[in-house]
C-alpha cells in the first residue's frame, strides 16, 4: 500500500475557523484549506488499494465507503479539512524555513504550503480515506484585516518546503488589507 507525502507547490488558501497552534473547544487542532487539483488525481487513484485494505480489517463484510475527504467546492478547487490531536506535533515553518514556535493568529485568506499523507481507516460499520497533515509552511497572514504577503521535525519540514518569498518570522511585512465586499446580511439595512 503507497505511503506518499504531497507536498503543495502552489500555496493553498486557509478557509474558514482555525486552530493550527492552539486546540479547539472540542480539544483537537484543525485546519480547513482551498487548494488546487494538484495532488487530487494521485490521491484518487491510490484510494481504492487502501479501501481495500480498510475493508480487510472491518469486522464485518458488509460495510460502508465514506466519501473522499476532499470536497470540490469550484471548478479545479477543492476543499479539504484536517484534524489532529494536541500530542501529534506538526512541524510549522515560515516561508524561510524558520521555525515557528510562538501562537501566530491565522484567519481565513493566509496562505501556506502543507505537506500530507493519505491513511485509509476502518471503523465497525464503514471505511474510508484520511488526509493526515504531516507539515505546514507558512507564506502570507492574514490576521484582523492585516496580512503578510509522519515524523518530521522543523529542519526537515524546511528541507520539504524549500525557502520561497512571503511571511518571515524574523522579518514581518505586514499590510492593511482593504475589503470592499459587504458582509454577510450587509445588504439588508
Amino acid at each position: 500500500m503507497a505511503n506518499n507525502t504531497y507536498v503543495t507547490t502552489n500555496p493553498v488558501i486557509l478557509d474558514g475557523y482555525q486552530s493550527i497552534f492552539e486546540p479547539n473547544k472540542f480539544n483537537k487542532h484543525s485546519m480547513q484549506i482551498v487548494m488546487d487539483g494538484e495532488h487530487i488525481d494521485a490521491l484518487t487513484d491510490e484510494r481504492p488499494e487502501m479501501l481495500n485494505w480498510a475493508k480487510s480489517k472491518a469486522k464485518t463484510k458488509r460495510v460502508n465507503v465514506r466519501l473522499e475527504p476532499w470536497e470540490e467546492v469550484a471548478e479545479g478547487k477543492f476543499k479539504v479539512k484536517f484534524s489532529w490531536n494536541p500530542d501529534v506535533k506538526v512541524p510549522i515553518v515560515d516561508s524561510k524555513g524558520a521555525p515557528i514556535t510562538g501562537n501566530l493568529p491565522l484567519y481565513s485568506g493566509s496562505t501556506c504550503k502543507i505537506a500530507f499523507q493519505q491513511k485509509p481507516y476502518a471503523l465497525p460499520d464503514s471505511v474510508g480515506t484520511a488526509l493526515r497533515i504531516k507539515a505546514i509552511q507558512i507564506i502570507s497572514v492574514a490576521a484582523g484585516g492585516l496580512s503578510d504577503a509522519g515524523n518530521l521535525d522543523e529542519e526537515s519540514a524546511a528541507a520539504l518546503f524549500g525557502a520561497t518569498e512571503g511571511f518571515s518570522v524574523d522579518d514581518p511585512n505586514v499590510k492593511y488589507v482593504e475589503s470592499n465586499e459587504p458582509s454577510d446580511g450587509a445588504e439588508d439595512f
